[in-house]
């Protein structure tokens, strides 16, 4: 499919003799024209060399262009350029659309050779006509992966979701779909949080051509999928062999470079969770379906472990997570010793962090005042505080292993 895409791409660039790039409605790049070298100057724009470097804009370059309305054009429109914004040469655009809906752009450099190219509809200048009704084609090509991608993805999240009694119909649908694949070996990959539409599950909602690029065999929202209700993305990879899950970090990179990634900042800062980085988890890759809703829980497990503690980042395996493997299974209030409550009042931060330090370190004073950037006495002061607050004595295994436990649990209720 790739390939198809690549040949459209260039039957545009040589019908209006200027390279083209396609990208989805995401902004992540497909397929891109080759510039011939009499255009070394246009392939210095920064946003362009960008987009074909890292096959994706930031958020930065996105917001910008469709500030110029290019999400809701029916026809081609020109954006003029702006060095501070990076585009040094403007741009043509001609919006991907099949159905109603627009699933990506196709981007021509407007340079000389397109100075003069009539945009108005009915289009004069055969050209023009020419690329319009390719990238037509384009845009039925992209509604038809990505309704093949959300039915896939809506299979996928019925076996997560599925309740016990369902889930063998559930596996059987989605083997049936997958095919020979089904049986080979795969791994989950969980991104959260993820920001998803109402009803989106597969690729149609998180971006077809990303799926594809990524090796992805099936993607989809799961909505409540965090303790706060968030929803979190599943992608299902495919491997070469369960000891090789490389495809899958390679997947959870790309994946998280979506703009769909992480929290947004709500209207009202107050009113709900703080905006946030997403983090990606790997459960551990299994053979065949069976254990699909096991290595979910792992996934997911992992990434909350990953967005809890940034050093496990930004893609953490199941099997590296240390506590996390355990403190995700609990429920969030059966996590919150009341022993350490006063602890974790935000009077007592400092302390807090110091305690969770001083347990990282094995208990080893040195250590953790050369990582504190502290004095030892200075040390010593805060554990007594941390002593007074709890009650607990930090000379006492059991104390010390329930005192590190519920920060690192608390870690996961602030994340």
């Amino acid at each position: 499919m790739r390939g198809e895409y690549q040949h459209l791409v260039d039957e545009i660039s040589a019908a209006l003799g200027v390279p083209a790039t396609l990208e989805d409605r995401d902004f992540g790049l497909i397929a891109f024209g080759a510039h011939g070298d009499d255009d070394a100057d246009l392939m210095m724009d920064p946003v362009r060399t960008r987009s074909i470097l890292q096959r994706r804009s930031t958020a930065a370059v996105r917001a910008w262009f469709e500030a110029f309305g290019i999400a809701r054009a029916q026809a081609p429109l020109r954006i003029p350029p702006d060095p501070a914004a990076g585009v040094f040469t403007g741009r043509i655009c001609l919006p991907v659309r099949h159905g109603g809906v627009v699933h990506g752009y196709v981007w021509l450099l407007d340079d000389e050779h397109l100075a003069g190219l009539d945009l108005g509809v009915p289009f004069a200048d055969p050209r023009l006509a020419q690329a319009v009704e390719t990238t037509s084609r384009i845009g039925a090509m992209l509604a038809a992966e990505a309704r093949a991608g959300a039915e896939l993805g809506e299979l996928l999240r019925d076996l997560l979701t599925a309740r016990p009694a369902a889930v063998e119909a559930a596996r059987g649908a989605l083997r049936e779909a997958l095919g020979p694949a089904a049986d080979g070996p795969l791994a989950l990959v969980a991104v959260a949080p993820w920001q998803a539409g109402d009803g989106e599950a597969g690729p149609e909602g998180s971006g077809s051509a990303l799926a594809a690029q990524s090796g992805v065999a099936a993607m989809c929202a799961v909505p409540g999928s965090l303790p706060d209700g968030s929803a979190a993305l599943a992608a299902l990879i495919r491997l070469r062999a369960t000891s090789s899950p490389a495809p899958a970090r390679a997947a959870a990179d790309r994946l998280l470079r979506s703009p769909r990634a992480g929290r947004p900042a709500p209207d009202d800062t107050a009113a709900g969770p703080a905006p946030g980085l997403a983090a990606a988890g790997l459960g551990t890759p299994r053979r065949g379906l069976v254990e699909l809703p096991e290595a979910w829980s792992e996934a997911l497990s992992a990434a909350r472990a990953a967005v809890a503690e940034r050093r496990l980042g930004p893609v953490a395996e199941w099997a590296g997570i240390g506590p996390y493997r355990v403190l995700t299974g609990l429920a969030p209030e059966r996590a919150a010793d009341p022993a350490v409550l006063p602890l974790l009042e935000r009077a007592h931060t400092e302390l807090a962090r110091t305690a969770e330090v001083y347990l990282d370190c094995a208990g080893q004073a040195g250590r953790t005042a050369a990582a504190l950037g502290i004095h030892r006495q200075t040390l010593y002061y805060r554990l007594g505080r941390v002593e007074q607050l709890t009650g607990l004595d930090l000379d006492d295994g059991e104390d010390r292993l329930l005192l590190h436990m519920t920060l690192k649990a608390s870690r996961l209720r602030r994340a």
